[in-house]
């Protein structure tokens, strides 16, 4: 698979605590440079990004992140607020400890809630893997189904670990045909990234990538 290929599903992404505009900017024109998908980065930049992007971008940013804890109400506010400040894409970390408790209607009817403060754009629904059984994931998978959400993302890249094949692969197998996979944390060279992306992903959220591409050009 061609490396412009594989770019082209990559959600160029920066989301450390200590990010600043000129970092920020530099995701921004990197993603640009090379036809990313989106430039994931945090909230309190979608405006300002959406601005010097000038539209030869999509924003993506994240919500409820990196714990998943808030209220459902707070994350509608956070999709909704960000989409008044132009984000085309969120990314969600449902709520882990309803999940493992089995609350999966107060799961799917927080989904919801933010999927319709969404507006429109792409809702990704992270989930966190790592932390999570099989079982956990298979029912996982339901509830962003039938929540109505366009994807399910493995990983937030700031907990005990990110996206594996045998995840991405059984998130594939168990979501309905109308959600896509996205595979994040830990995707370090391309021929990773090309496999998850033979296993099911339809995005993947990492900066190595990008950063692989600049170096080889020094």
């Amino acid at each position: 698979m061609d490396k412009k290929d594989i770019l082209a599903m990559v959600d160029h992404t920066l989301l450390a605590q200590t990010a600043g505009w000129e970092e920020i900017r530099q995701v921004l024109d990197d993603a640009m440079r090379y036809g990313t998908a989106s430039a994931c980065i945090p909230a309190a930049y979608v405006r300002q990004a959406v601005e010097y992007v000038e539209g030869r971008l999509p924003i993506c940013t994240v919500i409820g992140f990196p714990n998943g804890y808030s209220t459902a109400e707070t994350k509608a506010f956070e999709a909704a607020n960000a989409v008044r400040d132009g984000a085309d894409e969120i990314d969600m970390v449902l709520n882990i400890g309803f999940l493992k408790e089995g609350r999966d209607a107060e799961v799917q009817s927080e989904i919801s809630m933010v999927h319709e403060s969404c507006q429109g754009r792409l809702l990704k629904v992270i989930i966190e893997t790592c932390l999570l059984t099989d079982e956990e994931k298979i029912r996982a998978c339901e509830l962003v189904t039938k929540a109505g959400a366009e994807y399910i993302k493995t990983s937030t890249g700031f907990s005990s670990g990110g996206a594996t094949f045998e995840d991405v692969a059984l998130l594939r197998k168990h979501v309905g045909p109308n959600v896509k996979v996205k595979a994040a944390g830990g995707i370090t060279s391309f021929a990773d990234a090309e496999r998850f992306i033979e296993l099911g992903a339809d995005r993947l959220g990492t900066s190595r990538l990008v950063k692989l591409m600049k170096q080889a050009a020094e």
